[in-house]
């Protein structure tokens, strides 16, 4: 893939007869293996002082094409050769709500919906007409933004999103357990009580223990607007469920050819294809994100909150998808088998089949599984 002609990227994968998960990087289209004492897992070579130039140049064994190790984890899923995992391991998974103004809006209608996707699009005029403000010039916490919040109180129409939207305090939840995001090509789960859902196209910073930002990956922030517009409580049901945390392909390091600054640049498409022909395309630019990653980070983690295996940390989307698919006026809503491909040039696509939650594999290899098997191996 083109995208990995350039860069220091890091992730992990499954490769036959190796019971641990393995630290790979990739160097001249080759998969290459790169685990060792000094770093078994992703999460000790992020908390590294200068990781770029030890992915660089750690020894390390090639295990199969980059290219062919892509297919087979979307395609066949062979065991008996290389599979990508999530490319994150130990790091806590947290993610950041309402950091773009049209999904900021899209909210507000979940809520006022109370989960029916009959009322959205009647609901999307009123409050568009009743709001009355170009919401993107607001700095959230501002003076301005105060006054908006006390117009729109005066008018019925606050809400708990506007809140975190525009307020002062972003939202900051925990998206899954560590070690429990999946990878590309694996499936992504749906709760099987939920009929209005949606892909989140992301980008995930990567963040040490010190809160030190060292890269970025793409991240599907898998959403049920159903179960969290009946209540923002729901969060955790809305967000956490088996295989509803997709990360990868890879972390892209930040070094002298990328950094924050260009993941604050970025576009990131989004296509959905579906078994019914239906086709769903957008894009969603970071440039028009409502706070900034570093400001969205020291949220998550400082003195107010530790993470001693460092964290990810899912920015936020723009796009909330409402073209009709089973009807006029009836919004988008997944299908099974949808194939979701989230996507930017310099860090490549994150591709996922839909499925329902309790149907995508079990999550059974956490962290105490991972340290086993890294002892038996001599890693640790």
């Amino acid at each position: 893939m083109d995208a990995f002609n350039e860069g220091v990227f890091l992730g992990r994968a499954k490769v036959p007869d190796t019971p641990h998960p393995c630290v790979v990087t990739i160097r001249d289209g080759q998969l290459v293996d790169i685990t060792s004492r000094a770093a078994p897992t992703v999460r000790d070579i992020c908390e590294m002082e200068e990781p770029v130039a030890y992915v660089r140049y750690a020894e390390g064994r090639a295990v199969g094409r980059v290219d062919d190790a892509l297919a087979n984890s979307l395609e066949q899923r062979d065991a008996g050769k290389p599979l990508l995992l999530s490319p994150i391991d130990l790091q806590a998974v947290k993610a950041s709500g309402v950091t773009f103004v049209v999904s900021l809006l899209e909210r507000v209608i979940e809520e006022q919906a109370k989960g029916d996707p009959a009322r959205a699009d009647d609901l999307r005029g009123d409050i568009l007409e009743l709001i009355g403000e170009d919401l993107s010039a607001l700095v959230p916490g501002s003076e301005m933004a105060v006054a908006v919040k006390q117009r729109l109180i005066e008018r019925g129409v606050w809400s708990q999103y506007l809140e975190v939207g525009i307020g002062p305090d972003p939202e900051i939840f925990t998206k899954c357990q560590p070690m429990a995001s999946v990878g590309y090509g694996a499936d992504v789960g749906l709760h099987p009580v939920s009929s209005w859902n949606n892909p989140e196209p992301e980008v995930a910073v990567v963040v040490s223990s010190g809160g030190r930002i060292v890269g970025a990956t793409l991240g599907n922030d898998v959403n049920l607007r159903d179960v969290e517009g009946r209540s923002a409580l729901l969060l955790g049901k809305a967000k956490d469920n088996n295989a509803s945390a997709a990360l990868g392909p890879f972390i892209r390091l930040f070094d002298d050819s990328f950094s924050l600054n260009t993941v604050k640049t970025m576009e990131i498409g989004l296509e959905v294809r579906g078994e019914d022909g239906f086709v769903l395309e957008g894009s969603s630019s970071m440039s028009r994100i409502s706070r900034t990653p570093e400001s969205l980070v020291a949220a998550a983690i400082g003195d107010h909150h530790q993470y001693p295996d460092g964290l990810v940390l899912y920015l936020g989307t723009m796009f909330a998808p409402i073209q009709d698919r089973d009807g006029a006026g009836k919004g988008f809503t997944h299908h099974l088998n949808d194939i979701v491909t989230i996507s930017t040039p310099s860090l490549g696509a994150l591709v996922n089949r839909v499925r329902l939650s309790n149907e995508c594999s079990r999550w059974t290899y956490g962290a105490s599984h991972l340290m086993r098997d890294l002892a038996s191996a001599g890693l640790l």
